[in-house]
């Protein structure tokens, strides 16, 4: 049986109090929460946070979940080249992810790919902001969804959602219905030269601008 009976509205006061959910993530719950692109299941980054939203997505560790993070700083320890820095600084806060080197193992499996890499984000959702702001921590991320369907935009379709995925204890904040918008790009920041992986709000061309050569070739 799901439960969404723990919420959070931010329809009727944009700046109610996050305490709740806040306390709820330390405690290692999961919060389905709106990004500047759809809504997220989010967790602390720690192996018990990970496992409690995989089993929620029936999703495995080869499939690793991205984390948002309040400034770089939090994410220091991964290799950050100049390609990444350049790439930070021209379009965070925003929707680029990028993918670091984790060589020191930072970060548990399902967010640390096999291959020792973390896709990273700085948010531009005031929200999100605010949460990880209040956390002072990272958070995981991944599309509300049921497999192989669109992401939830609204908070009646992220009910609908952890009910099908027979969820316990997500707390929602709901903001209602969010805006029609594409996924962030993801840019693969351990090769060279850097690799789209999947060209989304922010378009190729405005990365162009900042590192020329990607793919393997100049755009």
């Amino acid at each position: 049986m799901s439960d969404t009976s723990l919420n959070v509205d931010l329809r009727s006061d944009s700046e109610v109090d996050l305490d709740l959910a806040v306390a709820h993530v330390q405690g290692e719950g999961v919060i389905a929460y709106p990004t500047e692109t759809v809504y997220g299941f989010g967790s602390l980054p720690t192996t018990k946070g990970v496992a409690c939203v995989q089993a929620l997505k029936h999703r495995t560790r080869e499939k690793p979940l991205i984390i948002l993070t309040p400034s770089v700083q939090e994410v220091s320890g991964l290799v950050w080249n100049d390609e990444a820095r350049l790439l930070g600084s021209a379009f965070w806060p925003g929707a680029l992810t990028l993918v670091l080197q984790d060589s020191r193992s930072i970060f548990p499996p399902g967010i640390r790919s096999e291959s020792d890499k973390v896709a990273v984000r700085i948010s531009s959702n005031p929200l999100v902001q605010r949460i990880l702001k209040k956390l002072g921590a990272p958070i995981t991320s991944t599309s509300v969804n049921y497999p192989g369907e669109p992401p939830a935009r609204s908070a009646s379709e992220v009910v609908e959602v952890i009910r099908r995925l027979n969820g316990n204890d997500i707390m929602l904040i709901d903001a209602a219905t969010l805006p029609i918008s594409e996924p962030s790009t993801i840019v693969d920041c351990t090769v060279k030269p850097l690799e789209v992986l999947r060209e989304g709000k922010v378009n190729i061309s405005d990365l162009a601008e900042v590192i020329p050569e990607l793919h393997g070739k100049a755009i």
